[in-house]
């Protein structure tokens, strides 16, 4: 198992594609883009489904995502998810996008064995989306959800970020279309993880903010007994339910205690949490010809390393050097 020091056991991987996207959300990176990965650093298709079986069948991972970046821009991807289904045992497989290229790659995906979708969109206003991402893409981001919905990629996750002066005012209606769409709809506070090193603690939309503002229209009330457990969200029910709708409090409210995640980067680097200053070269063990018992090994060294917690209430935090794209989702 990938067992930390405090206990706490990883089944969650995240594996990012790549580090490039179509988009350029002001709150992830500059208008100009990034200096992408070169080819020759980033894992090949091969070496990323050697790492997920590794993963899956000696080290207890059951759920893997696939993020960026934006995956959809990998070109391998529906063969990556088609093999990583055929394996025993079989993981739950699910992928955070912009949404982009969904129209025409879901049916794929879900034949290839993919469970269900999370898809980012943080304002119904095209005018708005295209100032967040500088882009004019907001209807090809409905298209996508709409294609994943009808490809059975359910239940389709939508992630909203509010940003003051540009869409705080909108949690309500996004409530009220995720409800109207069948969607699940989730926010999520704002992190230091752009590359601009721009976050501002006192400047961003709290989990509170978000709450208060729902509740001007609807009638929330903690899910269950209120305990999320390893799960990042806190869910609330809408207006007695069934529906409902989460808020991730990464910096507020955070789930360090339960986290049950492990990290893998487009460039094959082991990340303990999105935070972390520190990264494990499992790449470099591929490329050596190590055995799949050394490269487990060394995951597992990793992530007995993982600290308490992300450090964002020490007043000395550190911003992590790669940007969230960087990182994967």
């Amino acid at each position: 198992m990938l067992i930390d020091t405090y206990g706490r056991v990883a089944t969650d991987l995240r594996v990012s594609l790549t580090d490039r996207c179509n988009l350029r959300c002001t709150y992830c990176m500059p208008e100009e883009g990034l200096r992408w990965l070169a080819k020759p650093d980033l894992l090949t298709d091969d070496e990323i489904v050697r790492l997920i079986r590794i993963a899956v069948t000696e080290l207890g991972v059951t759920e893997v995502r696939f993020t960026g970046g934006e995956p959809l821009l990998r070109p391998g991807l529906v063969g990556i998810v088609e093999r990583c289904a055929a394996l025993e045992p079989r993981p739950r497989m699910s992928l955070t996008t912009n949404g982009i290229g969904l129209k025409r790659t879901a049916t794929a995906l879900k034949a290839a064995g993919l469970d269900r979708v999370n898809v980012s969109l943080d304002t119904l206003r095209p005018d708005v989306f295209k100032t967040l991402t500088r882009r004019d893409r907001h209807q090809d981001v409905l298209d996508g959800m709409a294609a994943a919905r009808e490809a059975g990629l359910t239940p389709v996750k939508v992630n909203a970020v509010l940003m003051p002066g540009l869409n705080e005012d909108e949690a309500p209606d996004l409530l009220a279309w995720a409800i109207e769409q069948g969607y699940e709809l989730r926010f999520i506070e704002q992190m230091p993880l752009d590359a601009q090193h721009g976050w501002k603690r006192d400047g961003m939309i709290t989990a509170g903010d978000i709450l208060e503002s729902l509740r001007t229209r609807f009638d929330l009330a903690p899910e269950g007994a209120g305990e999320r457990g390893s799960a990042p969200a806190e869910r609330w029910t809408v207006d007695g339910g069934p529906h409902t709708v989460g808020v991730i409090a990464s910096v507020t409210r955070p789930f360090c205690r339960a986290c049950d995640r492990t990290r893998l980067t487009a460039d094959g680097q082991v990340r303990t949490c999105l935070f972390a200053t520190e990264e494990t070269d499992l790449r470099a063990a591929l490329r050596s010809d190590a055995g799949d018992e050394a490269v487990a090994e060394l995951w597992r060294k990793a992530m007995w390393g993982k600290k308490a917690g992300s450090g964002l209430d020490d007043p000395g935090f550190l911003q992590p050097d790669r940007p969230m794209s960087a990182i994967g989702g």
